[in-house]
């Protein structure tokens, strides 16, 4: 009987230490091969998934130089006009300071708005060992109209109306081909023409990209307003286009029934409906080079 519990002890006490040293054994390996943070890439590829921004930001020292143009036709126009009687041109500037922070500036020529913003990585979806199912970007935008009003006795009086657009842009890649994106948004201004509108106005965008080859892939969003204006009818916004990629230059299509560029306008203010009569559809054409400006360094 003593010998079997001291044979019994014998065999506790080798578990024991084998389960030690295989433990410090784990140790060992995981300091010396650690597990590395890998990140989901190219969730949009592109800034804008067509008319809103993406969760995506631009490594560190890359600068995007965009034209975005929009082309509508207007019911019986008298003019002769080549593809369209009417086109919208933002000219657009964005740089990126570090891999998850840029800031940028934009024009537009048709309703003289010039808009800046700020945009930050705050969370990056990650896979492996350590997950994080969705990647998080905060949108911070400022827009500005010039608008001059004539009086009676034809003096001219200039008013500056700003707009700032709050944006939580929240994205998951569900697999290599399909990704998801919604947009809590909040939309104050400053100064509104007519006294029934609100100045505070809340919506939520929805956006999506399906790859449907090695460069190119199908897009879409759509914008609901929940507070819209009472002055005047407006609709939510809809796009659907293909987005195409060459290299260092990106080039976007997209049917749409909103004409303007700024947040604060294309999501509000949209005042034709999603359809194919004139002139409620617009084309879009997107180009952005994205040229990088700070050298990688070798390892």
């Amino acid at each position: 009987m003593k010998n079997n519990k001291i044979y019994l002890l014998f065999v506790i006490f080798v578990i024991a230490n084998s389960s030690i040293k295989a433990q410090s054994l784990l140790d060992k390996l995981d300091k010396e091969y650690p597990v590395e943070t890998t990140y989901e890439i190219a969730t949009f590829k592109m800034t804008r998934i067509g008319l809103g921004h993406s969760i995506e930001t631009r490594k560190k020292g890359a600068l995007e130089i965009s034209l975005y143009n929009r082309y509508w036709n207007i019911p019986n126009f008298g003019g002769e006009r080549f593809l369209a009687d009417k086109v919208s041109t933002r000219y657009g500037l964005e740089y990126a300071f570090t891999d998850n922070f840029t800031m940028g500036f934009g024009y537009t020529n048709f309703d003289k708005i010039s808009e800046g913003y700020l945009k930050y990585r705050l969370i990056k979806q990650q896979k492996g060992s350590k997950k994080t199912p969705i990647s998080v970007t905060l949108l911070q935008t400022i827009s500005n109209r010039k608008i001059t009003d004539t009086n009676l006795y034809g003096k001219e009086t200039k008013t500056n109306n700003y707009a700032f657009t709050s944006q939580v842009l929240i994205a998951r890649k569900f697999n290599p081909n399909l990704s998801l994106q919604i947009a809590p948004t909040f939309i104050h201004k400053n100064n509104n023409t007519n006294s029934n509108d609100p100045n505070n106005q809340f919506a939520i965008g929805f956006g999506g990209r399906h790859k449907i080859s090695g460069h190119a892939s199908v897009v879409s969003e759509y914008y609901y307003v929940s507070n819209p204006l009472k002055s005047v009818e407006t609709f939510n916004t809809f796009m659907v286009g293909v987005n195409w990629e060459l290299s260092h230059l990106l080039l976007q299509f997209h049917i749409t029934n909103a004409r303007n560029f700024a947040e604060d306008t294309f999501i509000t203010q949209t005042k034709h409906n999603f359809n194919f009569k004139d002139p409620n559809l617009n084309f879009g054409f997107n180009a952005t080079f994205i040229l990088h400006t700070k050298k990688k360094k070798l390892k």
